[in-house]
């Protein structure tokens, strides 16, 4: 009797990119970053008191903060309900219409290259086993697993902090200084804080550094520049 071993799998792992914590971080810390330093430069423009300019900074921080994390929950609450729906519609059809499901099931392995026996029965061997069938289905035509629909309430909390993060790093020098010294370190810091978001994008994408970077630094300084622009013409 010859017997058969299975060689050990060769593992790999993936990043979580479907949870929302992540997007929530990346998207939150750029947003605050762009949107201040646009808010408090314009401001700058038509006024270099440190007193209005914090105003408006604080102010942008935390309507951006709070507004960012409660549209961030509403998204993703309101695609984690629609989600469950269909899952729990795909739930009462495997009850339903086993039979059905099954068929359906073998019918996309066949698709994918299998042989129809072997698809078969590799189908009724899942349909023995509900939470698998269910996972399978709603992989298949939803396009999510329903253990992985993902947090609403940790996407708002990442989201308001890395709000805040960002749209507090062009602030800071309001604190201690006024006038073009506060400008430009405003700007500097600024500056800074979008190369390291770039590079932190191109770590967790594995993409071109230059590339995220290069973006990053564009959606920070033009707008800048322009209500920078826009603030002095209206202050003048």
């Amino acid at each position: 009797m010859s017997s058969h071993s299975v060689a050990p799998a060769h593992l790999h792992e993936h990043r979580d990119v479907q949870g929302g914590a992540a997007r929530a971080a990346v998207f939150g810390v750029s947003d605050g970053l762009v949107s201040n330093v646009g808010l408090i430069l314009g401001v700058a423009g038509a006024s270099t008191s440190s007193s209005a300019v914090q105003v408006a900074g604080v102010a942008g921080l935390v309507a951006g903060a709070i507004s960012m994390a409660a549209g961030e929950y509403n998204s993703m609450r309101v695609q984690a309900d629609l989600f469950e729906r269909e899952i729990s519609m795909e739930r009462r059809e495997l009850k339903r219409n086993p039979a059905g499901e099954a068929e359906e099931m073998a019918h996309r392995y066949v698709s994918r290259g299998l042989n129809p026996d072997l698809a078969r029965e590799l189908a009724d061997d899942l349909m023995d086993k509900p939470e698998v069938a269910l996972e399978f289905h709603a992989r298949e035509e939803i396009g999510v697993s329903p253990d992985d629909l993902g947090s609403p309430l940790s996407a708002a909390g990442w989201s308001l902090v890395a709000f805040s993060l960002g749209a507090l790093t062009p602030l800071l020098p309001w604190f201690y200084t006024d006038g073009t010294n506060a400008v430009l370190a405003s700007m500097v810091l600024a500056l800074i804080a979008a190369v390291i978001i770039g590079l932190s994008i191109s770590y967790f994408t594995e993409g071109s550094r230059t590339k995220a970077v290069g973006r990053q630094l564009i959606f920070t300084a033009i707008p800048a520049m322009i209500t920078y622009s826009i603030g002095s013409l209206i202050g003048a």
